[in-house]
């Protein structure tokens, strides 16, 4: 493999699948609490392609920007000083241009839904460029990622309801409280270089009590998504399912972690790629059973 190629993927992190499931999970949620079952299926997989594609366009673009508006940063940061923006292997312009690429073909995936879709995620894309500068000025900048990481949600239902309703805005509210909970698990990885460089975030803020945040988080993340069922009038399946969703956040996450020790808190933060699979399995029992 060429060093360009190797630096193209490290500036896109395309090798780490799980920032772009993240961002897919929220999509495909709102789609199946969506989509009328008793169609044809066809339509449901296109979709799903369709989200997942511009999922990985955008997030790609995103990781462009985040480092190019960080580039300062991370050359301070151990995790992060050897990126292709903050070591000068790629150039800003470079950047730009790619990034200015990726987001021209998600335009193109985005054009295949309806109108309303179209301006709703249009509307989004400030969120998803002025995140990088969060950390700078709040300690909530993982509030502000989980407004910006589950605005796919609300997408997912308006590509079939054509409509926006009160379902989806709490189910969206819950899935900005687990954002909030993962990411803030994230930040733990650097913490000492955040608080020497003078970055601020919800690890920070709440390292003396972090557990006690997060099954917060996690706890208003459940009631949430619980109570998007009960609005949905699912039947006991779902909610016997939802035990093991439950499971994993308190018990494989949260009692798990150590805070302290950064290769747990990425183990810990990547097993949400698979809450997010049982989360989509269980709306879609609610949804067929």
């Amino acid at each position: 493999m060429s060093e360009k190629l190797q630096n193209l993927i490290l500036l896109t992190r395309i090798n780490k699948p799980i920032g772009y499931m993240l961002l897919f999970w929220p999509c495909i949620w709102g789609l199946t609490i969506s989509y009328d079952f008793n169609q044809s299926f066809n339509k449901f997989i296109f979709y799903s392609i369709l989200f997942f594609v511009g999922s990985v366009l955008m997030r790609t673009a995103g990781c462009i920007i985040n480092d190019i508006v960080d580039r300062k940063y991370d050359k301070k940061v151990e995790r992060t000083k050897f990126r292709p923006i903050a070591s000068g292997k790629i150039s800003i312009l470079n950047g730009l241009a790619l990034a200015s690429s990726l987001c021209l073909v998600a335009f193109f995936v985005l054009i295949q839904f309806n109108k309303l879709t179209i301006i709703v995620a249009l509307i989004s894309m400030p969120l998803a460029f002025t995140y990088p500068y969060m950390k700078r000025y709040t300690y909530w900048p993982q509030l502000y990622l989980g407004i910006t990481f589950n605005y796919g949600l609300l997408l997912g239902w308006i590509s079939t309801q054509n409509n926006i309703s009160l379902i989806p805005i709490i189910f969206y509210i819950g899935a900005i409280f687990w954002t909030l909970g993962y990411d803030t698990i994230y930040g733990y990885q650097d913490i000492k270089d955040d608080e020497i460089i003078g970055l601020k975030s919800t690890s920070i803020k709440f390292k003396k009590n972090p557990k006690i945040f997060l099954t917060v988080c996690y706890f208003i993340t459940s009631f949430i998504f619980l109570l998007v069922g009960f609005l949905m009038n699912f039947k006991i399946y779902f909610f016997m399912f939802f035990i093991i969703p439950l499971i994993h956040l308190f018990f494989l996450q949260i009692y798990k972690v150590k805070i302290t020790d950064g290769v747990s808190c990425l183990k810990i933060f990547k097993s949400n790629n698979f809450f997010g699979f049982l989360i989509f399995v269980s709306f879609l029992i609610g949804k067929i059973l």
